[in-house]
């Protein structure tokens, strides 16, 4: 063969090279661009990796809860770290509360910026800042409250009459309820004091399970767990509170924020939402490590888990929600003033749904609604 033939050979063999050391370069190339269907699948969009790399901001952010059952997506959204993945490095400083009126002074002071509380705080907060300080941004759960009694001492509803029966504190959400009720069985309880055809005993729910052993009080209409503890302790169930709403729902847990932290760090509170719906769709999808992982959180507040006994009981009769059931807040809010412990409120705007709704739709879930409640 003669020279420029080698030479013609040589260079067509160098081509054949060059491609095929380019084409798996250029295959790689065009699937990190978002070409064929496994890279569709699997591949972040770039403006949804630039996102999720962008720092927020706020450098933390204060995060409020009770050690309740009831507020079992804090309690599993921050032993599991769902919520904290959501944040890009905003760090949340966690703050145990063991009643509402604290965690709305803390709102309002300005030393919390999200919490998780009960619907009648969520009101009575609202109402004394005339609307001014605090939002409520999404649901959390439903349910959860439960009429539990010595059976020894009552056995049916109407024995009622003439006992002592515990609520957890002046104008909550439980003692509300509980008011109201007995208001439509027309029997007579001064709200203020509690005295009357019931007597209704306003105490921590710390203390309730050691009153009730030592026969101070006959009952309680209390939140889990310390309905199952109260079961535990020898009680008898006898009402369920899911029984009295239209729909067996009503809100028992809300998370609120403080209007000027929504204001200066919207990206913030969306972060949190998605944290908390993320939260709230891996408990529905793994029942029992939540319930497991809202026990060691439990545990770390205070000193030991439930025992199996209470927790089992308790916490299938928790309904974990992204929504906030406006409508059942609503009508607490007129059961408050039925019973005088509130004059009629100005509701209006106390729900913003927006960063939730935005939220949801993005993760392919129904929007909720705020009942004709929301900002304008």
């Amino acid at each position: 063969m003669s020279a420029t033939g080698n030479r013609t050979t040589s260079r067509s063999t160098l081509r054949r090279g060059i491609v095929a050391a380019a084409l798996p370069l250029l295959i790689g190339a065009l699937a990190s661009c978002g070409y064929g269907s496994e890279a569709e699948k699997d591949e972040p969009k770039a403006a949804d990796a630039a996102d999720a790399g962008k720092k927020l901001s706020a450098p933390e952010v204060r995060i409020g809860y009770f050690p309740n059952l009831t507020h079992a997506t804090a309690l599993v959204g921050l032993q599991e770290g769902l919520i904290e993945k959501e944040l890009n490095g905003t760090k949340i400083k966690p703050q145990s509360f063991n009643a509402g009126p604290s965690e709305i002074e803390a709102l309002n002071g300005g030393s919390l910026d999200i919490g998780f509380i009960g619907p009648s705080p969520s009101i009575n907060g609202y109402v004394k800042s005339k609307g001014s300080n605090l939002r409520i941004i999404s649901g959390s759960a439903s349910g959860g409250v439960k009429l539990v009694v010595n059976p020894d001492k009552i056995k049916t509803l109407d024995d009622l009459k003439g006992k002592k029966i515990a609520t957890p504190q002046k104008g909550n959400t439980q003692d509300v309820a509980f008011l109201n009720w007995i208001s439509e069985k027309g029997w007579k309880v001064d709200p203020e004091s509690g005295k009357g055809d019931v007597s209704v005993v306003r105490t921590d729910n710390k203390v309730t399970p050691d009153a009730f052993k030592q026969g101070s009080i006959d009952g309680a209409w209390v939140p889990e767990p310390t309905a199952s503890k109260l079961v535990s302790d020898g009680g008898s169930v006898l009402l369920d509170e899911t029984a009295l709403w239209p729909d067996k729902k009503f809100v028992i847990t809300n998370i609120i924020v403080s209007q000027k932290f929504l204001k200066e760090h919207p990206d913030v509170v969306e972060a949190v939402l998605r944290g908390t719906v993320k939260t709230n769709e891996w408990i529905h999808a793994n029942q029992d490590e939540a319930k497991a992982s809202a026990n060691a959180r439990l545990a770390a507040e205070g000193g030991k888990p439930l025992d199996a006994k209470v927790i089992d009981p308790a916490w299938p009769s928790i309904a974990i929600t992204d929504d906030p059931l406006a409508a059942t807040l609503k009508t607490q809010s007129e059961w408050a003033v039925k019973a005088k412990l509130i004059e009629q409120p100005d509701l209006a705007g106390i729900y913003d749904l927006t960063l939730l709704n935005k939220v949801l739709k993005a993760a392919g879930k129904p929007e909720v609604s705020d009942a004709g409640l929301g900002a304008k």
